[in-house]
């Protein structure tokens, strides 16, 4: 299997443009799986759609291979999607630099990589990936230097964004479209729901995805919409809300496949779901529960309501970043409106001191679904990140 992995590996590299910048994308998976999801999504897009070679370093092939099964986390070398995947290890970095250098969510590169990057005597763009954030402070910050205090060496911030002055959203070319046919065709919807070995939903049910934190307002959530009239299929990825699954439905252990239900509601736990069959789930239900950075990102582009568990920081921190987002996704929205989707966002962030009122959104339903086509629509007329990443590094490699 080895040998079959590099002969792939050489096959790829061969007809790989070499008149393109090569790049390098380093990515440390600090406790989740956002920080590996974003930049598979970039690494996928700079080959896909910018024809570029691309080398995505990890230091954990075991969470990558939970949103692409196609891992093999024995592997120290592989190649998925055109790209190489690198184990992030001291015994396979001796490589030479490449022209374009990512270093994801300030992950700190190797110091001997950095090293070798001022000695080749080649021009580097090398570029500190941000978290995205709605802040306005961001739009000041996006691309400014910061030059090594010893080597001839400068590292550029990118700030991903919703603003014309940030580096913008991940998005591949023709999503929208493909969401909007998936949406509208039942029989692909019907299909989709068969590969996951669901029933297709009922006349009047809720499905609603389900992907957060250790949150103990889902509690609050379970119990509502079980002594609900509506019926709700709530969709959970395995090893997400365990505690809660567990607490509210008597199941000590729940696993992929386990099914749980208490009056109107019905829990199902999934397996986790590679990264175009996630945003499938994410079009293919009335509302998505999303946390961190790319799940938050892929539920916007699903055009469905939702609702955002933002990273939680110490002393708070992760407030006014949460406030800032919904200062520009309410801005269109009608004040009452406004007022009961802040409310349920902040609740659902306060976990065990929060009580969403998921009546008082729902009534909002027909608003709410008007709008965020609406606010896709608008996002999407902005360049996207990565054909601006792209564009940003081409010009510091002059």
């Amino acid at each position: 299997m080895l040998l079959s992995k590099k002969t792939h590996l050489e096959q790829e590299t061969s007809t790989s443009n070499n008149s393109l910048p090569s790049w390098d994308i380093f990515c440390a998976v600090v406790d989740n799986y956002g920080d590996i999801g974003v930049c598979w999504r970039l690494a996928r897009q700079l080959v896909a759609e910018h024809d570029l070679k691309v080398r995505l370093w990890t230091d954990d092939l075991i969470s990558f291979q939970k949103i692409n099964p196609e891992i093999d986390p024995l592997l120290p070398v592989q190649v998925s999607r055109g790209v190489e995947i690198k184990q992030w290890a001291e015994s396979n970095m001796a490589v030479e630099p490449a022209d374009v250098v990512i270093e994801a969510f300030a992950c700190e590169l190797p110091a001997a990589y950095v090293a070798a990057m001022a000695k080749n005597g080649r021009r580097h763009a090398w570029v500190n990936l941000e978290y995205l954030s709605a802040e306005e402070w961001v739009d000041s910050h996006h691309g400014l230097p910061s030059p090594h205090p010893r080597l001839p060496l400068i590292k550029h911030f990118f700030f991903p964004g919703f603003s014309k002055n940030t580096g913008g959203l991940l998005v591949e070319k023709n999503r929208l479209e493909q969401r909007a046919i998936f949406q509208a065709d039942i029989k692909l919807r019907t299909a989709f729901w068969q590969k996951l070995g669901i029933p297709a939903p009922e006349k009047n049910e809720i499905r609603a995805s389900l992907f957060c934190y250790g949150n103990n307002s889902a509690l609050s959530l379970f119990t509502g919409w079980a002594k609900g009239a509506t019926p709700v299929t709530c969709l959970i990825p395995e090893g997400v809300a365990t505690t809660q699954i567990s607490a509210f439905f008597g199941a000590p252990h729940p696993e992929e496949g386990n099914l749980f239900k208490k009056g109107s509601l019905i829990v199902r736990v999934l397996p986790f779901l590679e990264q175009d069959n996630y945003d499938k789930l994410l079009w293919a239900c009335d509302f998505n529960f999303v946390r961190g950075e790319d799940s938050f990102v892929r539920a916007q582009w699903a055009a469905r309501p939702m609702a955002w568990q933002i990273y939680p920081q110490e002393s708070g921190a992760h407030w006014p970043k949460l406030k800032a987002f919904l200062s520009r996704y309410c801005f269109d929205l009608p004040q009452s409106t406004a007022a009961v989707l802040t409310t349920f966002f902040e609740a659902w962030n306060r976990g065990e001191a929060g009580v969403p009122d998921w009546e008082s959104l729902w009534r909002h339903r027909a608003t709410l679904e008007k709008h965020v086509q609406e606010w896709a629509n608008r996002l999407i007329k902005k360049v996207d990140l990565t054909t601006n990443l792209v564009n940003f590094c081409n010009n510091k490699l002059k």
